[in-house]
């Protein structure tokens, strides 16, 4: 099946509701009939990246970067649930909301962002399952990475069961990822001290090195795919369209994230206090890579055990995350591409997007810069975070949209200032790590590289950030009203001059006919056509090209048809911009109403020519027809 566009706007339309929790039921059977969403949106936040950066700041920092766990989890919490609230209430997944508000350029680009972090995540899983398999069989890294591409059809051998078994599937990896950290705590001679333990709890401030782990931390903790996953997979709940049974479901999700979540938090504690209690207090802080910790867990815990529970939680880790990043690719291409591929090949085009760089950079590299490219993966993802969490916050914080359901103001306030957080701690990461390579000598194509890519970052980021709210401001702007008009005065002028733009296209005879229905023949037409050829643009009225000739002589022959018809009309021909041309010529023949043509483009061109007709409609005082 080949690429087709999808009429359907149910995200995940083969599990939208598919899950009833309108039938009667009492007790815990009505709660346990809204869980399950997040529990498949916390395997994000224990997949192999979240390993590479919790076993690194661990050996390295010791207990020191508990408290970025903590209020990575908290944040994670926060912009979860408000990503369920968006799905629930608007029926709709974030990329679908974004598709709606933003225009054409600014989505596309927030698209390619969201692809870039679905990658990201990938690349994690696919480095988890090949070390995973390497560590418990021996198999060669390369050949383990080569061996993920088998687990692209898992999920949807998993999806022809129903959502529920696929959730099911889901907690019991999860399950085997816990249990395996808690056997491995159990392990540790001598047991942590809660005391060091708590001390980490404590806010510190970080050196270079530990910020860079702290940012892959809240990148590994809170994931741009996750908020797109998460509004869409509580719409595979059935509710009620009544206030009440929105405001149930909303609640029960909030459990759901809740517990879903800190069981996340636990798991990512114990990878730290494991790596800290095993690796940094014996003295072995150069442990930063998970092949290492697997070495070293035989010899200093004193059991076999250890590094075998290590492996299968590991590949249990990277098959659950390949899965909602499966889920992830899907809801982003559909929301804000409206276009369905057959899964298979999504799958495959997915994966082969982490595979490349994962080959490339053990045939270049070799296998030793693996938990560098891991670490690298999840700062990506925190670069990201910025891009999903900041038009969710406009989203759900919009009274028309989300009526009743808007985020009231202490919570709208706790959510920007998590947002500033993370875009203050990721432009001050970027800028320490762009300053050391503008400091060393020769890398002009990187750096270059490095100013366009802030340039155009900036650009985007200020234009996501506004848009919203100027849209807003407008609507707000519609619906106050001022004082009622009288309605004592209704005269208005007489039509003498319509001007009518031709773009000579097949339209010209129907927009024509149009001026000529809002006129008489005591009516005077004149006809507007923009020459825009490279020579016009440049010699203005002192362009003699061939296309100028001939649109002239085009614009003659249709003056002269409706002169033949008995109607008063004139041409004027115009040169370089359509838009001042256009509002010179409308000024200068003092014209009562202008005719203007639509337009039916999609994508760019909707943007190009809409943004004509917008700009033309503001600089004239005159109604204005679009045919």
């Amino acid at each position: 099946m080949g690429q087709q566009k999808e009429h359907n706007n149910y995200s995940l339309s083969e599990v939208h509701g598919s899950v009833d929790t309108t039938k009667p039921s009492k007790g815990w059977k009505r709660v346990l009939s809204f869980f399950g969403p997040a529990y498949l949106i916390s395997v994000g936040y224990m997949d192999p990246g979240n390993w590479a950066t919790d076993l690194q700041g661990g050996a390295r920092f010791g207990y020191q970067l508990i408290w970025i766990l903590l209020m990575s989890n908290l944040m994670a919490l926060l912009l979860q649930s408000l990503s369920a609230r968006l799905g629930i209430v608007n029926r709709k997944d974030l990329a679908q909301v974004n598709r709606e508000v933003y225009p054409p350029l600014v989505n596309v680009s927030l698209y390619v962002l969201a692809e870039i972090a679905i990658a990201a995540c990938d690349l994690a899983e696919v480095l988890g399952m090949a070390l995973g398999l390497y560590l418990l069989t021996g198999l060669p890294i390369l050949w383990g990475i080569l061996f993920t591409v088998l687990d692209t059809f898992l999920l949807l051998w998993l999806q022809k069961f129903g959502i529920r078994k696929l959730e099911a599937f889901i907690i019991a990896l999860v399950a085997i990822i816990g249990a395996s950290f808690l056997i491995e705590i159990f392990l540790t001679n001598p047991h942590p001290k809660p005391v060091d333990i708590l001390k980490g709890f404590v806010p510190t401030s970080l050196s270079k090195d530990a910020l860079y782990i702290a940012i892959g931390i809240i990148g590994a903790t809170i994931m741009p795919h996750n908020l797109y996953l998460h509004s869409a997979l509580v719409q595979t709940r059935k509710i009620g369209s009544d206030e009440e049974s929105i405001r149930k479901a909303i609640r029960f999700n909030l459990f759901d994230s809740t517990i879903a979540l800190n069981a996340a938090f636990f798991v990512n504690a114990a990878i730290l206090i494991l790596a800290a209690s095993v690796f940094y207090v014996s003295g072995n802080q150069q442990v930063a890579k998970i092949e290492d910790a697997h070495k070293l867990l035989a010899p200093l815990l004193g059991s076999k055990l250890a590094p075998i529970i290590f492996a299968i939680a590991l590949i249990a880790a990277g098959q659950s995350s390949t899965i909602t990043g499966t889920l992830a690719g899907q809801i982003v291409m559909e929301g804000y591409l409206h276009i369905r591929i057959n899964p298979k090949i999504r799958r495959l085009l997915t994966r082969l997007l982490a595979i490349i760089p994962a080959m490339v950079t053990i045939l270049i590299f070799g296998v030793d810069k693996l938990d560098t490219l891991l670490v690298l993966s999840q700062v990506v993802l925190s670069i990201q975070l910025g891009f999903a969490v900041i038009p969710l916050i406009h989203f759900v914080s919009d009274k028309k949209r989300m009526g009743v359901f808007a985020i009231r103001w202490h919570v709208k306030t706790i959510a920007w200032l998590v947002a500033a957080i993370l875009v203050f701690l990721n432009v001050k990461m970027v800028t320490e790590q762009a300053i050391e390579l503008f400091n060393t000598d020769g890398h002009l194509f990187w750096k270059i590289v490095t100013i366009i890519a802030a340039i155009l970052f900036i650009i985007l980021f200020f234009a996501m950030t506004i848009i919203p709210i100027i849209q807003t401001r407008i609507k707000r702007k519609e619906l106050l009203h001022g004082d009622m008009a009288s309605l004592t005065n209704l005269a208005v002028r007489p039509i003498r001059n319509i001007a009518i733009a031709l773009d000579f296209s097949k339209k010209d005879e129907h927009l024509i006919a149009y001026a000529l229905a809002q006129g008489n023949k005591e009516v005077h037409y004149t006809l507007i056509h923009i020459v825009e050829s490279a020579s016009a643009k440049y010699l203005g009225e002192d362009t003699d090209d061939d296309e100028t000739r001939q649109d002239k002589d085009r614009l003659n022959i249709y003056t002269q048809h409706l002169i033949d018809y008995g109607y008063n009309a004139t041409a004027q021909i115009g040169y370089r911009s359509r838009i001042k041309e256009i509002v010179r010529i409308v000024h200068e023949t003092d014209a009562d109403l202008l005719v203007m043509g639509s337009h039916k483009h999609s994508g760019i061109r909707d943007y190009i020519f809409g943004e004509t007709i917008d700009a033309v409609r503001h600089e004239v005082e005159i109604p204005v027809l679009i045919v």
